[in-house]
């Protein structure tokens, strides 16, 4: 029990996305802590540029290409995220398992034998151009629906929420995570911070983190019920990245782009043409199959089913995940501020790891400064 006597400690997790709702989850079930999210957007408010969260395809495929790391991070969370899915559970309707494919045109060598039904392609079954490739069994994760199933369970455990926006990281630590609640009289201090802005990590004052950068995402939303299996072709340095994620919901995510530092908030209408060229390139199934069966299909073809086409602000930082603890002035005495941010595209597949990591680094904190 991470407590004293059986007084709970006050932490505030900054950030709503899915790194921080995972990771005030994390906590907040562990036991000992009252944990409350301060947050300028929710995952049950509108679709906005500012939160990435809900932008995201997003399917279960690890980024770690041979970081032992990053790919123990990822294999946790895909354990849990497969126990989620389960069907009959609870969470089953956040997630779609699904078979998927990937190839690489760059001739990546990339195992991930600890996923279901690992195997490499032979040579005779890659598509044109790719050197490499590999099928396994994976979950795609419904991001709306995933998110707000994180906050609820939350608020489920006793955890709070402070809808606002953070300038400085100083002035939870010294007036609490209600502080900037109007009217509020009673100053609860906290024991600790976890700082989980995502691209906010770049601004935040006592953070300003300069090695954080967007790399911007463009996507396109079609209704394609009829796909049930996941496709993926990873171009090499080129920005480009094909991908195919089709949701329990019957919606599928076509995808997309890589480009850093690029900030345009909304979708570049020829950006959309030639993501749809690229996805029926490798998946011609996505036309309807009434099309299909009279003739190759188009572009043109998808279109009428396009329901929505949207960009996000994937928060990278050169050096990868920032997981560490610096200690600032709270309201009475230096407390721990823990970072778990700089996730790139990775922040589903990693979120479940980087909260067990985030979670270790706070209760190491919290029994050398005598509170645990």
């Amino acid at each position: 029990m991470s407590s004293i006597g059986n007084e709970p400690k006050q932490i505030a997790v900054i950030g709503a996305g899915v790194v921080g709702l995972t990771t005030a989850l994390k906590v907040q079930e562990h036991g000992g802590y009252h944990v409350t999210i301060v947050a300028e957007t929710f995952p049950s408010d509108p679709k906005t540029i500012r939160y990435t969260s809900l932008w995201a395809g997003a399917h279960h495929v690890s980024h770690a290409e041979g970081d032992p790391k990053q790919q123990k991070i990822d294999e946790e969370t895909f354990k849990v995220m497969w126990e989620l899915s389960v069907p009959g559970g609870e969470a089953e309707g956040c997630f779609l398992r699904i078979p998927q494919t990937d190839y690489f045109y760059d001739g990546r060598d990339v195992h991930l034998g600890w996923m279901p039904d690992h195997k490499i392609l032979p040579a005779e079954s890659l598509i044109p151009n790719a050197r490499t490739g590999i099928s396994f069994t994976t979950v795609t994760i419904d991001t709306p629906a995933y998110c707000n199933y994180l906050l609820s369970r939350f608020l489920s455990k006793g955890g709070k929420v402070v809808r606002t926006s953070v300038q400085h990281i100083s002035q939870v630590a010294e007036g609490g995570a209600e502080v900037f609640i109007h009217g509020h009289a009673r100053k609860v201090p906290v024991d600790a911070i976890i700082v989980c802005p995502g691209l906010g990590a770049r601004t935040l004052g006592g953070v300003e983190d300069k090695d954080v950068f967007p790399v911007r995402g463009q996507l396109v939303m079609l209704r394609a019920p009829w796909i049930r299996f996941g496709r993926t072709a990873s171009h090499s340095a080129d920005g480009l990245w094909t991908y195919i994620i089709p949701r329990r919901s019957g919606d599928v995510i076509v995808g997309g782009t890589k480009v850093d530092n690029d900030w345009y908030p909304v979708a570049r209408p020829e950006t959309t043409t030639e993501i749809l060229e690229r996805g029926l390139a490798l998946c011609p199934e996505l036309a309807p199959p009434e099309v299909r069966e009279l003739r190759a299909p188009t572009v043109d073809d998808l279109r009428p089913i396009v329901l929505e086409e949207g960009c996000g602000f994937r928060p990278a930082r050169k050096g990868g995940i920032r997981l560490e603890v610096e200690w600032i002035e709270g309201a009475k005495e230096k407390i721990p501020v823990v970072f778990n941010y700089g996730h790139g595209g990775g922040g589903y597949q990693s979120s479940w790891g980087s909260a067990s990591i985030a979670l270790e680094l706070l209760e190491d904190a919290l029994r050398k400064s005598g509170k645990a």
